[in-house]
């Protein structure tokens, strides 16, 4: 008869916290205990706190075919005499003799297996009747590492140890999928984080991921307030640091604050004893120490008391870079040391962005009164990282500044996009100022003027030019220039904003020329230029993830994936690829621009290819969706897709722009879908658009709006546009396709026409729109069977699996979480599910097996 289970015991973690199957990482070692013990003999298994020790002794027990007494020792009793043994046979024993306790114990297990946990707190006795009792009987223990056993009683246990293993950590796929089955949906940012803190152990794992799934704030210094979760892996690491010497402790805490690993010089003298416990490893080709965990080193951290966490942070503070030493000596309460150290390093700083960090940390820091100067330089380097709201709050002040802090002040609002408070602010400069600060207040006035009265600024744009001269000196108001030439589309544009952005950059103006980059990649998309705003937008990411500016480089690379996105690919960035990215980019925070482009992309991507809830479930999260242009469009032509031809009837006026021309074309269709006039739908103004871009938008829009707009539709009109479309956006091709096939008279012309849209259709994995050519061509006899499964058979359960998770929108990364399987794995799944499907995208793939579940 079996006794109690080692996780019975009520003070240890119990291995049935976690979910099933979430120990995987002790099998090998459970398997090579249970080869050991075919014969008697004592096996030790040892790790780490929290490092599944007890789970793996628990898995040894249920392996084994025949009665099991488990029991261990108590911290609160770790002197009672034969107390650990006796918890496990269930008796009183004669604890007094050492040779007495060994044969009562052997006289109870005979060819059982005696299971024993937590040997750390085994009592003395205990320890003695081990080496006899392992002569008779199998004997399996688990140990904590560090320890304070007697070094003779860990000698004589080696001595007679058959085996003394340890349990291995969960490895960066094992440690995922258990995250993964503890808080489903973690995003791929959170779940790797909980990985990497971990190290490897379950317990916090599992500690981490419900943290990360509750919102709590993990990671910080003094840590978060512990839930029960939290309190158990603590108190895990708690106990074990207290087996350490005081250096080994403060060396494991310095690693917590740190938050890094570090040479050993700067630990101190306890990092050989942290070795031996397992706890830190050593690099080989550098003398730099890591925690095995973060969280446990964050733990340790956390462990010291106030002033204790102060002398450390104080004393870390010299001998750390000058960019980490701010961060400890604020942390120390030591803020004007750290307001002068801040200011020490901030000129060697090595990016734009490192430099933002460390001049806003000072005047944020309490106590001290930044120098007006200091607040500048603040400004003026976040406004170079994208970063206007910092701007704005480090200038302002109950006393006005002055001039230099006005107009960096009114550069920031500009570019938050209040363009009535950075006038406001911007006008307050006197003519008398510096002919620099003139150019700096004009080029605010200027760009204020074009984005509320365009007409307006270029007029104000010829002034300036007469004054200033065609290309002014002044970077931001040459860009500003080219900005007011780029909205009225005067020839050389272009050119105009690349040369200004080279020049303020070669000036060592980064804002101007990050912002005339935007502008530019902004502009080419509005002319359904996408090949090309997806190179200059690739150009300037690349930029500006030199200089760690993160905010621009987010907004250029969700660019790029919008572009790839509406047209169907880029050189090496597929529509797939697209929506991998933009995924993960939402997972982080991000800029509103980029997180609108970024959304679009995915949403498109996904409604084309069938997945109509997951796109239509993302924008609905999406509070912007309604008052950005391009969220607008993607919202109303998923839901025309998705048969809600109602909601995408009535758009807002036509602008110049594709976008706006797009919003005006599914008007179109939800209007002919709901058996509306659909020329008299999309018109505000009673007339019919030129072709050939006659209307200031891009020709093919223009060329499709004509064809929509003459009574009765132009088949002919449909097939130019089709053709103006091809290199532009292959969807819109094949919607120009369908629409002549429907609007054409001849049934044979009209066959011909919605035989080109469902080959194109089908080549871009264009779902929904080649069901809706398909039903077309159903009208005329014309019946096609859907590419159906291939030569190696159905779908496997997995491979549905798999396809159901990118269905529902996850990426590779989360769904290799949940599953418990490499990113590698997912994406072979994947592929193979393509094949038998005959879908030519995952996208594709994951529609057509959501018709089979």
């Amino acid at each position: 008869m079996r006794h109690a289970s080692v996780g019975d015991l009520p003070d240890q973690y119990r291995p049935h916290d976690e979910p099933e199957a979430a120990a995987d990482a002790p099998r090998d070692v459970v398997a090579a205990a249970s080869a050991l013990l075919a014969s008697p003999g004592l096996v030790v298994l040892h790790s780490g706190p929290g490092g599944g020790r007890s789970t793996a002794l628990a898995r040894l027990g249920a392996a084994f075919r025949g009665p099991v007494f488990a029991g261990g020792g108590l911290a609160s009793l770790p002197a009672e005499p034969g107390f650990a043994l006796a918890r496990a046979v269930r008796v009183r024993l004669p604890a007094h003799d050492p040779a007495l306790l060994a044969e009562a114990v052997r006289s109870r297990v005979r060819a059982g297996l005696l299971l024993l946990d937590d040997l750390q707190w085994a009592d003395p006795a205990t320890l003695a009747a081990l080496v006899p009792l392992a002569a008779h009987c199998r004997v399996a223990v688990a140990l904590r590492t560090p320890h304070r056993l007697p070094a003779p009683a860990v000698a004589a246990l080696r001595s007679a140890a058959a085996g003394w293993l340890a349990v291995p950590p969960l490895d960066a796929d094992a440690a995922a999928a258990l995250a993964g089955r503890v808080a489903p949906g973690l995003p791929p940012a959170a779940l790797a984080d909980v990985v990497r803190r971990a190290g490897g152990a379950p317990l916090a794992v599992v500690t981490l991921a419900r943290q990360a799934a509750a919102g709590r704030r993990v990671g910080s210094d003094p840590p978060a307030p512990p839930g029960r979760d939290a309190e158990q892996v603590g108190y895990a690491v708690a106990t074990a640091l207290a087996d350490l010497t005081r250096p080994a402790r403060t060396a494991m805490a310095a690693l917590g604050l740190l938050g890094r690993p570090a040479p050993a010089a700067v630990l101190g003298t306890g990092v050989d004893e942290l070795v031996d416990a397992g706890l830190v490893t050593v690099a080989t080709d550098e003398p730099v120490v890591a925690p095995v965990s973060p969280y446990v080193a964050e733990i340790a951290a956390g462990l010291l008391d106030d002033a204790g966490r102060r002398a450390l942070h104080r004393r870390l503070a010299d001998l750390v870079p000058h960019t980490e030493a701010v961060r400890h000596l604020a942390a120390a309460g030591d803020a004007p040391a750290a307001y002068r150290r801040a200011l020490a390093a901030a000129p060697a700083a090595g990016s734009t962005g490192a430099r933002a960090d460390l001049l806003l940390t000072a005047c944020a820091l309490p106590g001290v009164e930044p120098e007006p100067a200091v607040r500048v330089a603040a400004a003026r380097a976040a406004l170079a990282c994208g970063r206007p709201g910092a701007a704005v709050r480090v200038l302002t002040t109950p006393e006005p500044l002055g001039i230099e802090p006005d107009l960096l002040r009114a550069e920031a609002l500009l570019q938050l996009g209040d363009l009535a408070a950075a006038r406001a602010v911007a006008v307050r400069v006197p003519d008398a100022a510096d002919a620099e600060q003139l150019a700096t207040r004009d080029r605010i006035l200027l760009l204020a003027q074009l984005g509320t009265d365009p007409a307006a600024a270029s007029g104000m744009a010829a002034r300036l030019a007469a004054r200033y001269g065609p290309e002014p000196a002044h970077p931001g108001l040459r860009a500003a220039l080219a900005a007011v030439r780029a909205a009225d589309r005067e020839p050389g544009w272009e050119a105009a904003l690349a040369s200004a952005a080279a020049t303020a950059g070669t000036a060592g103006d980064p804002l101007t020329a990050r912002w005339s980059a935007w502008l530019l990649v902004e502009s080419l998309i509005a002319d359904g230029r996408l090949v090309e705003a997806g190179q200059a937008a690739e150009a300037a990411e690349r930029t500006c993830a030199a200089d760690l500016a993160y905010s621009w480089q987010t907004r250029f690379l969700a660019a790029r994936l919008w572009c790839a996105a509406l047209r169907g690919g880029l050189p090496a960035l597929p529509p797939d690829e697209a929506v991998r990215r933009a995924n993960d980019l939402l997972d982080r925070t991000v800029p509103r621009p980029a997180r609108g482009y970024a959304v679009a992309a995915a949403s498109l991507v996904e409604a084309d290819g069938g997945l109509l809830g997951p796109a239509r479930a993302r924008l609905a999260r999406t509070p912007e969706a309604t008052a950005d242009p391009v969220l607008d469009w993607v919202d109303r032509e998923a839901a025309w897709l998705d048969g809600q031809p109602e909601r995408a009837i009535a758009p807002p006026p036509a602008g110049p722009t594709l976008v706006d021309g797009l919003r005006q074309i599914t008007a179109r269709w939800a209007a002919y879908d709901a058996g509306r006039d659909a020329a008299a739908n999309g018109r505000t103004d009673g007339t019919a658009a030129a072709p050939g871009g006659a209307t200031g938008r891009p020709p093919p829009v223009s060329r499709t709006l004509a064809a929509w707009d003459t009574p009765g539709g132009d088949p002919a009109g449909f097939t130019q546009a089709a053709a103006d479309w091809r290199d532009l956006a292959v969807r819109e091709e094949v919607r120009c396709l369908l629409a002549a096939g429907l609007h054409e008279p001849d049934p044979t012309r009209g066959v011909a026409t919605l035989l080109a849209a469902e080959q194109r259709a089908e080549e871009a994995g264009l779902v929904v729109l080649l069901g809706r050519t398909r039903r077309a061509l159903r009208r005329h006899a014309v019946r096609r069977d859907r590419r159906g499964g291939r030569a190696d058979g159905e779908l496997t359960d997995r491979e549905r699996e798999v396809l159901r998770l990118v269905a529902a929108g996850e990426p590779t990364r989360r769904i290799a979480g949940r599953l418990g399987i490499s990113g590698e794995t997912v994406e072979t799944h994947v592929r193979s599910g393509m094949r038998k499907l005959g879908a030519r995208t995952r996208t594709e793939a994951a529609a057509r097996a959501l018709e089979t579940l």
